[in-house]
């Protein structure tokens, strides 16, 4: 057994030595037509190594620059939300009026006409309506609570079974100064309602537009079967 070993292990160097003695011929060979032929080719080893050397430091100038705009579009974001978040503390203190009177003062500061304050009892989730600047009709369900608290299930589907239908609302939005639970914000996503969280209020509080906040967390203009429920709302 051992001397088989010993035979293997020979086999094995002299293919080593065997593959180092071509390397070495090939390199050589390789060396002596270089100097054979430097005057004719020099020309073109320099000009790719400087193209490779171009090339390598574009690269790296390309890679720089998309980690930095990277770092700093994340940082971007960060700080947005954590200026929402101090801004907000202001929200916190209103009045559930008068939040709904900030809300449709949102609307008009992104361009919205005809925006409409319900501030009454029984106005069916529209507490703020308006329409976009490209005409859509915009219906807002406002909820002030504290930021401890979420938006449950229940109030997401009140606001989804009259925002279409009764409201006959383009783009339906959601707005509250807490989170809501994941099945009310499954379910805005669901039905295509912009389920607008506290984080996202942020954001929009300190100047993001509502138009650029639609495509971020539902839609906010309802599923595929919206439009076949406003042309004949009662299934007839």
């Amino acid at each position: 057994m051992a001397s088989r070993r010993g035979r293997r292990s020979a086999a094995r160097r002299r293919r080593y030595a065997a593959r180092a003695r071509t390397a070495l011929g090939g390199g050589a060979c390789a060396l002596v037509l270089l100097a054979a032929f430097w005057s004719r080719i020099w020309p073109y080893v320099v000009g790719a190594a400087v193209l490779g050397a171009a090339s390598g430091a574009l690269w790296w100038l390309w890679r720089t620059d998309r980690l930095a705009r990277d770092r700093d579009r994340r940082w971007r974001e960060q700080d947005r939300v954590l200026v929402g978040r101090r801004s907000l503390a202001e929200v916190d203190a209103m009045s559930w009026q008068d939040f709904e009177r900030y809300v449709a003062g949102l609307c008009l500061r992104d361009g919205c006409t005809d925006v409409q304050v319900s501030g009454r009892s029984g106005d069916l989730g529209a507490d703020v309506l308006g329409r976009l600047p490209d005409g859509r009709r915009l219906v807002v369900q406002c909820k002030h609570y504290a930021p401890h608290r979420t938006v449950p299930s229940g109030d997401m589907q009140k606001f989804v079974g009259t925002a279409w239908l009764h409201h006959r609302a383009d783009v339906a939005v959601f707005a509250a100064t807490c989170t809501f639970t994941r099945a009310a914000l499954a379910l805005a996503v669901q039905q295509g309602v912009l389920a607008l969280h506290r984080d996202l209020l942020g954001q929009w509080n300190t100047g993001t537009p509502l138009q650029d906040l639609l495509h971020l967390n539902g839609t906010g203009q309802g599923d595929r079967s919206r439009g076949r429920r406003r042309k004949n709302p009662y299934g007839t």
